[in-house]
């Protein structure tokens, strides 16, 4: 009865490693549904943000307009980029983990049986026999003792990495936000022209039509209608060209944001003129700062992602330098255990069978051909590296700060002096049309005063969204850290 008991033990365990043999932990691959519409030209479902994002994109208020916000937070939602910013964070999180689990012994346990059968002629009795053993023990294995602190600092490494991961994932939200708004904003510029080129081709189409009935009477020659017909296929394409424009402003808004962009949100051709209609007080601007302090001290610049990223690389470097030198060093390393074993199964945890083991083992380096020394000079050469990188970073932020405060400090002047040229231009293009109707002027001065008013209002849009840009690219430039809503 015992045999068969075992034989049946031993069918029952070859079962179950089988059935184990057979089991897959991978998760069950699917090809991930696409995130754009089946069609390039069909219309998706606009993507939705989340209240965490909602929450951020509204302590924006230096982005004076509701629905720019509102974008912002679908961006903060759905950006791919921003995604793999924080899960590269979950991932050095792990890694720090890992690191930091090998300052403590593993602790395993272990069963094992060993069933033999020998041949009658290996043998003394003559007689086949069948052994039995099996044990049961809890231990660890190679733990290190930490004398030089080589684990400490491979932990410490470790941790900067991940310390370095959040800054960039703060670097990469910053730089989101900006571009959003960029995307916005020039969406916003975009439009505006495509309204002025509008309002211009129905102005010249009137003018063209006038001057034909003109010529039909004969009071106006057939090289004046020509030019006429000249200054509306100009606007023709000046139209076509705007409307493709806003077009690709639009793609690349919702390539930021992730998904396509309720209506709704979309800026209009008055945002950026005005503000009027799209929640904004008229004459404010879409984004707006506070005055920088002047002069601005360098230690702001201290708290950007970027300069704080480095700055924890030149820390991960330096505990390298460490975990180098400890190699050089004597190591302990400890393999014990502790449990029971018996040749019988149903006496394995009975009285006297437990068993130890304690090795002790010493490393001591004597010859590695100069392995461990080039070690600890490749992690100095490291340190150098990035100590010059976190200086580098750091020129870079003031650089880009100097920039844009140079840039920051005339556009005051420029818009007001483009502003004045506008409202000149214009004045100037309705006396010479006067005059032209009057018969005191050829069509030709009509012709440059239309072209200088209507290359002014574009020059103009164009300031305005410079400036706009300005003030994002300061926020962006500060590491977020100076932006308010403007007092």
């Amino acid at each position: 009865m015992r045999r068969l008991s075992m034989n049946i033990s031993a069918i029952a365990a070859a079962c179950a490693a089988a059935l184990l043999a057979g089991c897959n932990l991978a998760p069950v691959y699917k090809t991930p549904d696409l995130p754009v519409p089946e069609t390039v030209s069909a219309n998706a479902a606009p993507v939705l943000a989340s209240e965490v994002a909602l929450q951020q994109a509204q302590a924006l208020q230096w982005l004076q307009s509701p629905q720019l916000r509102d974008v912002v937070a679908l961006a903060l939602s759905n950006n791919r980029d921003l995604r793999v910013a924080v899960e590269n964070i979950e991932k050095a999180r792990a890694q720090y983990g890992i690191t930091r689990a090998d300052l403590l012994p593993g602790i395993t346990a272990q069963a094992q049986g060993n069933r033999t059968r020998s041949a009658a002629d290996l043998t003394t009795t003559g007689r086949s026999t069948i052994n039995e053993q099996y044990t049961a023990q809890l231990g660890f294995a190679s733990y290190e003792l930490d004398l030089w602190g080589r684990i400490r600092n491979l932990s410490e490494a470790s941790l900067q990495q991940f310390l370095l991961s959040q800054e960039n994932q703060r670097n990469v939200q910053i730089s989101l936000v900006a571009d959003v708004s960029n995307a916005w904003l020039t969406l916003a510029a975009d439009q505006a022209r495509l309204q002025l080129a509008k309002d211009t081709l129905d102005s010249r189409i009137k003018a063209f039509e006038l001057t034909r009935k003109m010529y039909e009477l004969g009071s106006t020659s057939g090289l004046v209608l020509a030019q006429n017909q000249t200054t509306v296929d100009t606007a023709r394409g000046d139209v076509a060209s705007y409307t493709s424009q806003v077009d690709r402003d639009r793609n690349a808004l919702q390539l930021l944001v992730g998904g396509p962009v309720p209506a709704p949100l979309l800026p209009t051709a008055q945002t950026l003129m005005n503000g009027a209609g799209d929640g904004i007080e008229s004459g404010s601007d879409v984004a707006a700062l506070k005055a920088v302090p002047v002069p601005l001290p360098s230690t702001v610049l201290l708290k950007r992602p970027d300069v704080q990223a480095a700055e924890r690389n030149l820390q991960a470097m330096n505990a390298s330098i460490g975990a180098a030198r400890a190699a050089m060093f004597p190591s302990i390393t400890l393999t014990g255990s502790i449990g029971t074993g018996s040749s019988d199964l149903d006496r394995l945890f009975g009285n006297g069978n437990s068993t130890w083991s304690f090795i002790p083992l010493v490393r001591l380096p004597i010859f590695d051909a100069g392995r461990n020394r080039a070690n600890v000079q490749v992690a100095e050469s490291n340190q150098r590296i990035a100590l010059n990188q976190y200086e580098k970073f750091v020129q870079t932020a003031f650089r880009e700060v100097a920039d844009v405060l140079a840039d920051r400090a005339q556009w005051g002047e420029r818009l007001s002096a483009q502003t004045s040229m506008v409202a000149n231009t214009q004045k100037a293009f309705d006396l010479s049309n006067a005059r032209f109707k009057a018969g005191v002027d050829n069509y030709l001065s009509v012709l440059d005063a239309q072209r200088s008013l209507y290359t002014a209002q574009q020059t103009l849009i164009g300031l305005r969204l410079s400036e706009q840009l300005n003030r994002v690219t300061l926020w962006k430039a500060l590491g977020g850290e100076e932006a308010a809503q403007q007092s």
